[in-house]
């Protein structure tokens, strides 16, 4: 019943519909028709066909420019059709023909690359800060690319005749620096613009409208949204989501049903979510910055559930006070998570280079969640102070005893 592919239902979508609209029912128009409430989940791996000559054709057409298989799919490394819903889901919130998932925001990464340098354009141009494994893979060369690093104003002066793509996060993780896409995208020329979108969300940003050929998603993050699963994907135009889709099937990085249908239903929410964190972290931001313990917080023009402030005294100790706030890598979860950069998420950039990007050894970056302001303002409050539970206290006057 759900072998239809998601192209089948696009005639369902007649006028412009408003994020929130589509939030709740991209990737679900077809299901009122088939008699369904909720999206179904595919668990199969392999489908059965009785026309091998079709199947053949098929499948050279997915060699020759990697389209999405019409009809029955064949193999669940080629297509799933619960995944091809949130992709088709997230296309519509982004503003792409298309969406590729995969089974990590950094296999999404690493496929991006690959398809550029299957051409013979391995070389990036790209802008600090990013996420720290993004840096990684980029600097390392593990993937046979060659990167230059520059700032925003820089870009078309380092772009070279094999440069293959440009790419930058905006907020930037940690320190939620901006760029302005519109500018970046017009200095790229005709090389790609690969726009790292995991902060701000399509809620709060869409850098296909602004010239981004590609934007990135870690959907473990806010589009999932509660912390229970892993997953990339990249919104982008139809024919680079026939490359994306090809060097998918080459490797493997594929996106598990149960994952593509958990990250359906975190888009769902996707908009209340962020909007709801967003004002939280606003107020907390505020806070932060009329405390004098505190020497400097980050918050960006665009607004979002991320914070990142720098604090005058032991940055650990703020880590191991906190209380209700989870101490914890990862961001986008609809409870608050709190994490010190220099020593997990960037721990693998050169301490030089992390340090040139703004990514100072006080730094703290909090993800905001869906907690009661006044409560959260309550535990950074008493872990910024140093102050110990009173149960801990009680507990080490009785071990003196």
């Amino acid at each position: 019943m759900d072998a239809v592919s998601p192209s089948a239902y696009d005639d369902v979508r007649t006028a412009p519909r408003a994020l929130a609209t589509e939030a709740v029912h991209a990737g679900r128009d077809d299901l009122a028709r088939q008699g369904l409430h909720a999206p179904p989940i595919d668990l199969s791996t392999t489908y059965p066909s009785y026309d091998s000559r079709a199947e053949a054709a098929r499948i050279d057409a997915f060699a020759a420019d990697g389209a999405e298989l019409e009809g029955t799919p064949v193999y669940a490394r080629l297509g799933n059709p619960t995944v091809a819903r949130f992709e088709t889901a997230l296309a519509r919130l982004e503003g792409t023909e298309s969406a590729v998932a995969f089974a990590s925001g950094m296999a999404a990464l690493s496929a991006v690359l690959l398809a550029r340098a299957a051409t013979g354009l391995r070389h990036v141009v790209a802008v600090r800060p990013l996420y720290g494994c993004s840096d990684h893979l980029l600097t390392a060369g593990l993937l046979g690319t060659e990167v230059t690093w520059t700032d925003p104003a820089g870009i078309a002066d380092a772009l070279r005749p094999d440069t293959g793509l440009v790419m930058v996060e905006s907020p930037a993780n940690p320190t939620l620096a901006e760029v302005d896409l519109r500018a970046v995208a017009h200095a790229c020329g005709s090389v790609p613009l690969l726009a790292d979108n995991t902060f701000a969300t399509p809620v709060l940003q869409r850098p296909a409208e602004q010239g981004a050929r590609l934007v990135l998603h870690s959907a473990t993050k806010y589009l999932g949204g509660h912390g229970d699963v892993m997953a990339g994907v990249v919104a982008c135009d139809e024919e680079f989501a026939g490359k994306l889709r090809q060097v998918r099937f080459a490797t493997g990085g594929v996106l598990h049903p149960l994952a593509g249908y958990l990250l359906l239903r975190g888009l769902s929410t996707l908009p209340v979510r962020v909007r709801a964190a967003s004002a939280t972290a606003a107020e907390l931001a505020a806070r932060l910055a009329a405390d004098p313990r505190v020497a400097r917080v980050h918050y960006p023009r665009i607004g979002g559930a991320m914070v990142a402030f720098e604090v005058h005294g032991d940055p650990h100790e703020v880590i191991g006070g906190v209380r209700l706030i989870t101490p914890a890598v990862s961001l986008g979860s609809v409870d608050t998570l709190i994490q010190h950069p220099a020593s997990i998420s960037h721990r693998i950039v050169d301490a030089d280079d992390r340090r040139g990007a703004g990514v100072s050894d006080r730094l703290l970056r909090m993800s905001v969640g869906l907690e009661d302001v006044e409560d959260l303002w309550a535990d950074l409050d008493q872990a910024l102070a140093g102050r110990p539970r009173a149960a801990e206290v009680k507990g080490l006057h009785e071990a003196m005893i």
